[in-house]
């Protein structure tokens, strides 16, 4: 699997202020809805009730919220790189500006897992991060996501 089965160049985005997780949540949803189909209220309540659960901001200024929908027939992704960093209550207590959202299918079990994990272990590189902190283009930010796994690691 990789990220670019999951991720669609639409669903990239830049944003500048948002003023709660709330918002954040809203804005993915929105997102998803255009880029995916799904319905943004659902995907919005999907995010807040998995947040509720507990939190989704793992460090370094990076979030992996995300939620099962039961509209859905496979795992979607949407990226966000936040302008000003928004307080997400995590684990670091350090504000984010990295978001990476996935929607999966209600029963889509350990494919949501694995490709949780890989979201995860792209957004653990330190070199893919500085590279989307550095850009503020939409196609850029995606062509970094979804470069082959070789090339990061030669970056």
């Amino acid at each position: 699997m990789d990220l670019s089965r999951i991720l669609k160049p639409g669903a990239v985005k830049v944003v500048g202020h948002l003023t709660s997780k709330k918002r954040l949540f809203q804005e993915l949803g929105e997102v998803a809805a255009a880029v995916y189909g799904v319905d943004a209220s659902v995907a919005t309540d999907g995010l807040q009730e998995r947040e509720a659960l507990g939190g989704t901001g793992v460090g370094h200024g990076i979030a992996l919220p995300h939620a099962r929908l039961e509209s859905l027939e496979h795992i979607v992704g949407v990226f966000m790189r936040l302008e000003k960093p928004l307080d997400f209550e995590a684990v670091d207590r350090q504000p984010v500006d990295l978001v990476f959202t996935l929607f999966a299918p209600k029963d889509s079990g350990v494919d949501h897992l694995k490709a949780l994990a890989l979201v995860s272990r792209t957004m653990r590189d330190p070199a893919i991060c500085a590279k989307l902190r550095a850009n503020s283009d939409p196609a850029t930010l995606y062509a970094v996501l979804t470069e082959p796994k070789s090339k990061h690691q030669a970056a």
